[in-house]
């Protein structure tokens, strides 16, 4: 295969992430202990708090400490207290500078699929965290450039496209989210590679399109499954 330029997703596509909100929020909803709700409607409820959060806050831990308050206020008989509120936001603070957890054979798969084309990590969410994530996960040298985005839209894809002077026919953007990764690359004229993640973040679910005439979705098992592609 001639040179490629490969757009990777970080969260959830290089490393575990959602894991550590899963875990916070069956925490939070153990606490809240709702005795009219089920944990199940409880969720839904947060669901839709995160995605008005998202709105003012962005993503990240900020925001979704901002829905934990704010779905606790709206759900909870008693006022939130101070002493509350530190409980609340206790349960987004176990989530702050966890060790990085890789996926199966993501060092030797960039490895690989560096030495022979060219890769850029695109991320979303708050700059500081996924910063730090990025420095933390040691991953950095196997890419030529680190774009952090507010929003993975086509619009942004196709600035990603300007800024690097990237050829469509053989840009890839590879990541486990059809939201975020999969959907809006194909519509700004990229090819796709979806890596299904059994945790993705609820929020990202959406139907993965099919690839437009002349573009590629590739769709495989597991991140290192590249190798056998790239």
């Amino acid at each position: 295969m001639s040179a490629q330029t490969l757009l990777i997703d970080a969260d959830d596509t290089l490393w575990e992430n959602n894991i550590y909100f899963e875990r916070a929020i069956a925490g939070f909803i153990s606490f809240l202990n709702h005795h009219e709700f089920s944990p199940e409607q409880v969720r839904e409820v947060l669901n839709d708090v995160e995605r008005e959060c998202i709105i003012t806050h962005g993503y990240g831990l900020h925001s979704f400490t901002h829905a934990l308050v704010t779905t606790f206020e709206r759900l909870s008989i008693h006022p939130v207290t101070p002493d509350l509120h530190a409980q609340i936001e206790s349960f987004a603070h176990t989530i702050t500078d966890h060790t990085i957890e890789m996926l199966p054979e993501v060092p030797e798969t960039l490895g690989h699929l560096s030495r022979r084309h060219r890769l850029i990590l695109v991320t979303k969410g708050a700059l500081g965290e996924q910063a730090g994530k990025v420095e933390r996960s040691g991953l950095k040298k196997y890419f030529t450039a680190v774009e952090i985005l507010a929003e993975k839209h086509p619009a942004a894809y196709s600035r990603l496209v300007d800024k690097y002077g990237l050829e469509r026919d053989v840009t890839w953007m590879v990541g486990n989210s059809p939201k975020s990764d999969i959907n809006p690359a194909l519509a700004a004229g990229l090819h796709a590679i979806f890596v299904p993640h059994g945790d993705t973040w609820i929020l990202e679910h959406e139907e993965v399109n099919s690839a437009p005439p002349g573009q590629k979705l590739l769709i495989v098992g597991r991140f290192a499954e590249l190798r056998e592609h790239f």
